[in-house]
């Protein structure tokens, strides 16, 4: 089932001159691991279960370089949820200017179990954490 949705810019960042590559600009695999952190925590959230692993990143559009000192910010959205899986679209965009930064238009992470084993998940659409608390208060 497909979410047509806003993404959900929670995480920002900072550029620091340990994230610079020799260009002066972000390191494009910095960037990655703190895409992959961000959507792996979105993918827990999602599926309740903290047991969840990369399964595919798309075709990264890399649109422009951040520079030291500036801030980003990580968008994700979810898309599809299959069975044991969750699809999610990925933006990262200049905090303050809102300059595009990155793209990935699909991104997969499977539920398993404490054995690595996929596991279904039970999940049909985006939830939140706010709505599970007022269900479970009811």
């Amino acid at each position: 089932m497909a979410q047509q949705s806003e993404l959900n810019f929670h995480t920002r960042k900072w550029v620091k001159p340990e994230d610079l590559n020799p260009n002066n600009s972000l390191f494009g695999g910095r960037l990655l691991q703190w895409i992959d952190e961000e959507a792996v925590i979105y993918a827990i959230i999602q599926m309740e279960n903290p047991h969840v692993v990369t399964k595919f990143i798309s075709e990264i559009n890399f649109i422009n370089a951040p520079k030291q000192g500036d801030i980003i910010e990580i968008g994700i959205i979810a898309t599809g949820f299959g069975h044991t899986s969750i699809t999610m679209r990925c933006e990262v965009r200049n905090k303050l200017t809102r300059h595009p930064i990155l793209t990935i238009e699909k991104m997969v992470f499977v539920n398993v179990d404490a054995k690595g084993k996929p596991t279904p998940h039970g999940k049909k659409e985006i939830s939140y954490v706010k709505h599970r608390l007022q269900k479970g208060s009811q």
